[in-house]
C-alpha cells in the first residue's frame, strides 16, 4: 500500500522561505507523476506544482518563479522548496500521486501559514 507524509509546514513571515517534503513509502516514487496541491480556507483545493515520471516540472502561474518541485530519488522523497512566500500562499499543502479511476493517493497534508 502507497502512503504519502508530508511535513515541513510552519508560521513564516511574508517574504520567507519554508520546503516542504513528502516522504512515500510502498512504491518508488521515482517512477511516478506527482503533484503538491493546496487548499485554502473557503477555496477549492488548488494545484500548485507537478512533476512527471521522466522528471518534467510544471507550475501555477500563482507560484511560478517562487516555487520548486524536486525528488530525491535515495530519501524516496518528493520537496516543494517556497520562497518569497505570500500571504495568499497560506493554505494546507498536500502531496499527490494521481492515478485513475478516482484512486489518487493523498499525504495527510501540512499548514503553511504566511503572516506577519
Amino acid at each position: 500500500q502507497v502512503q504519502l507524509v508530508e511535513s515541513g509546514g510552519n508560521l513564516v513571515q511574508p517574504g520567507g522561505s519554508l520546503r516542504l517534503a513528502c516522504a512515500g513509502s510502498g512504491a518508488r516514487l521515482a517512477f511516478l507523476n506527482m503533484r503538491w496541491y493546496r487548499q485554502a480556507p473557503g477555496k477549492e483545493r488548488e494545484l500548485v506544482a507537478s512533476i512527471s515520471f521522466g522528471d518534467v516540472t510544471n507550475y501555477s502561474d500563482s507560484v511560478k518563479g517562487r516555487f520548486t518541485i524536486s525528488r530525491d530519488n535515495a530519501k524516496n522523497t518528493m520537496y516543494l522548496e517556497m520562497t518569497n512566500l505570500k500571504p495568499e500562499d497560506t493554505a494546507v499543502y498536500y502531496c499527490n500521486i494521481p492515478r485513475p479511476n478516482n484512486s489518487d493517493v493523498w499525504g495527510q497534508g501540512t499548514q503553511v501559514t504566511v503572516s506577519a
